[in-house]
């Protein structure tokens, strides 16, 4: 299998994840426009699923290094494939949950919140099961990075006050979706061998322990999208018979697109992980929320309508962004 053993190029990975993670969401918002994104969700698990399945037998399967992506599968311990499906299965429910938030709050707010809180949980985690970097640095990093969260919170909460009942249950969708979501990467990596060169029995590489995932994304599909389904958040319940009667080739492309994207991101961090460490490349990858900030402050213009002085309170939340993540960077090297 193809891995990675240069540090500056799991760092260039994790920011592949973290373009991937903060952009996928913008084939939701898309998608949106014309059908429910309970029906959008159908295709994004297929995309994810049918990436993790293609990169396991092209890239997965390449090289001398490690075991192949089917060999990999067939050695794996119950416990260690147990661990990567129920990663997939609490995954899914996060983000489901932050997909709902942004459909009611928008990308500029459920992002920051949701995958924020996501990304302190995580790291905090994910560094206490595998200590690697400058704890200092790596945990100041994090709180700058939590800073930047409440500053976009304040920010949200300046908009125009006929939104504030929606803005209330996004914030707290998006809260929610960040708890489950700082979980899933921690149960993966439980799966996932130390050493991809020299990889110990029972655990799996990292295209096995992607794939196996993403099974768990899928078929716990079937309970927490038809749940949502059924009783939404917002709006009617929503039959399954419209994703057949409203879809169209189209819709259905930038729902599997979505679900591609993502997952390319988690294949590249978990592959990078090899090298940087669950802790550093979890949270290098969940910057996505900064990226998402920009697609939504730019590109959608969520906060147009906000009063003066917004501007200044989202200036400040990608000043701290950025610090987090430069922190995080160099939490490896020092």
């Amino acid at each position: 299998m193809v891995i990675v053993q240069s540090y500056p190029l799991a760092v260039a990975l994790c920011f592949v994840t973290m373009l991937c993670w903060g952009s996928w969401a913008n084939t939701q918002k898309l998608a949106s426009k014309e059908w429910k994104f309970q029906l959008f969700y159908w295709d994004y698990c297929i995309g994810v699923l049918l990436l993790s399945l293609l990169a396991g037998l092209t890239i997965g399967s390449a090289g001398s290094v490690g075991r192949g992506f089917i060999s990999d599968l067939k050695q794996a311990t119950l416990a260690a494939l147990g661990f990567a499906f129920l990663g997939g299965i609490v995954f899914n429910l996060a983000n489901i949950l932050l997909v709902a938030a942004i459909d009611i709050a928008g990308m500029a707010v459920a992002f920051p919140i949701g995958i924020g809180i996501a990304l302190v949980e995580g790291v905090v985690i994910n560094y206490i099961l595998k200590p690697e970097g400058n704890p200092v640095l790596l945990f100041v990093g994090v709180a700058c990075i939590a800073l930047a969260i409440i500053i976009d919170a304040v920010a949200y909460g300046k908009l125009a006050g006929g939104q504030q009942k929606t803005t209330t249950k996004g914030i707290v969708i998006s809260i929610f979706a960040g708890l489950l979501m700082g979980l899933f990467y921690f149960l993966v990596q439980k799966s996932v061998a130390a050493d991809f060169l020299k990889p110990e029995d029972g655990k799996m590489g990292p295209y096995a322990a992607v794939f196996v995932f993403s099974l768990g994304v899928f078929l716990s599909s079937f309970l927490w999208n038809t749940v949502v389904m059924a009783r939404p958040f917002t709006g009617d319940p929503v039959p399954f018979g419209d994703y057949f009667s409203k879809g169209n080739p189209r819709l259905h492309l930038i729902g599997i697109l979505g679900g591609i994207i993502w997952s390319i991101g988690m294949t590249v961090n978990n592959v990078a992980a090899g090298t940087a460490g669950p802790a550093i490349s979890y949270g290098l990858g969940q910057g996505a929320t900064m990226i998402a900030a920009i697609w939504g402050v730019f590109i959608w213009k969520e906060f147009k309508a906000a009063p003066a002085g917004t501007n200044r309170l989202l200036s400040l939340m990608f000043l701290f962004y950025l610090v987090g993540l430069a922190l995080l960077i160099t939490a490896k090297i020092v």
